[in-house]
């Protein structure tokens, strides 16, 4: 006989998967200026880098729906996890450029994986508060983007090799218990069918939403792998630029998740991503005008206090759209989220070339993106709506 679930269990264990998601997805930012230098890549060539991330992140998102429908949230929790410990413990050992392409290839379909399980788990958990419990949630995303540089330029002193070991330490004990939290079942009714995906796909709701996070995940994804090699670019020492990423950035994101949460209670999620699409163009565009180090730590703050409830307020509204296969619709979004990462990387790494300098100019995506956001929100508010209890 299975174990009894515990949610008193189910939350801490998604609380680690999405701190650990949170340290890798500014390991690429963070670890970027020394890897630079060590393979000697260019602005180009670290933009293969995070495609490479991105194609991992995007063939996982767009395959694992299904299996967590099927299967369980246990089973792509643990799978995830595993796949992310090895990159990592592998990555000190890399020695050359197409290794590292290799090893965040890995690590995207990891972090693909868990982000997906984990969001899906946690809709489940709270139902009647989607929105503000996946803001709660995903605050560890932002603690874990702020932990990454933090100790990477404080703690560690620039050592790389030691990062990955903490990280990937941190990874393994968060995969010994999901391995050992019993987790609900796939109950069956709300799975994968595909007799029921003609008319999933068929909704414009899904495709107006997966426009929403490309767009979305274009500016925060390019904000944690490109900021400090742009700062540096400004003439910003490197433990100064790591330090705005971290206590400017993901720091924001914290405050702005623990702020939010609150205000979702009683605004909707439409709203309050049309005025986060908003925030964003300016706050973007600003923090791109200014080689003065504390007022780019001020605009970067304000950045990412911005984009803060957008990715899970955005989840949420797929969870109260599709009740139905909620992993598969969740895993679709989530999937055209990574493929923003991928063309926006690829477009900064094109127009940035071979100077550093030019990614002032090739940052200007970001609020371009942002301004696009507020477009695609107000077609999409009248399919969403949701009457509120």
């Amino acid at each position: 006989m299975p174990a009894p679930v515990s949610r008193g269990r189910l939350i801490p264990a998604a609380i680690l998967a999405i701190l650990v998601y949170g340290m890798i997805a500014a390991m690429l930012g963070t670890l970027l200026p020394e890897l630079s230098k060590r393979f000697s890549l260019t602005p180009d060539q670290s933009g293969y880098v995070a495609l490479a991330q991105a194609i991992g992140l995007i063939i996982a998102s767009v395959s694992v729906g299904p299996l967590i429908d099927n299967k369980g949230k246990k089973t792509g929790l643990v799978m995830g996890l595993t796949l992310i410990a090895v990159a990592l413990f592998a990555l000190p050992a890399s020695t050359g450029y197409f290794v590292l392409m290799a090893l965040f290839l890995l690590l995207g379909l990891g972090g693909g994986i868990i982000v997906t399980a984990a969001n899906a788990l946690v809709s489940d958990i709270s139902e009647e508060r989607r929105a503000s419990t996946l803001n709660l949630l995903n605050l560890f995303f932002g603690l874990g983007g702020l932990l990454t540089p933090l100790i990477g330029a404080n703690l560690l002193a620039g050592n790389t090799i030691a990062l990955c070991y903490l990280v990937a330490a941190l990874t393994a004990a968060t995969l010994l218990l999901h391995a050992t939290t019993p987790m609900p079942p796939p109950t069956g009714e709300r799975g994968f069918k595909a007799s029921e995906a003609s008319a999933l796909l068929g909704r414009p709701a899904l495709f107006l939403l997966a426009l929403f996070l490309f767009l979305y995940v274009s500016c925060e994804v390019g904000v944690w792998n490109w900021l400090a090699k742009h700062l540096i670019a400004q003439g910003i020492p490197e433990s100064q630029a790591l330090n705005i990423l971290s206590l400017g950035f993901a720091l924001g994101m914290l405050v702005g998740r623990v702020a939010v949460s609150r205000v979702l209670i009683k605004v909707p999620a439409p709203t309050v991503t049309l005025a986060a699409s908003v925030l964003m163009a300016i706050t973007t565009y600003g923090m791109l005008q200014t080689a003065d180090a504390t007022l780019a730590g001020v605009l970067v703050f304000c950045a990412g206090i911005a984009m803060a409830p957008v990715f899970p307020t955005t989840l949420a509204m797929v969870g109260d759209v599709f009740p139905r296969m909620t992993a598969t619709a969740m895993g679709i979004v989530i999937t055209c989220g990574w493929i923003g990462l991928a063309v926006s990387s690829r477009i900064i790494g094109a127009i940035a070339g071979t100077d550093p300098a030019r990614l002032k100019t090739a940052l200007l995506v970001l609020p371009a993106a942002s301004v696009i956001m507020i477009g695609v929100n107000l077609a999409l508010r009248p399919l969403v709506r949701k009457p509120r209890s």
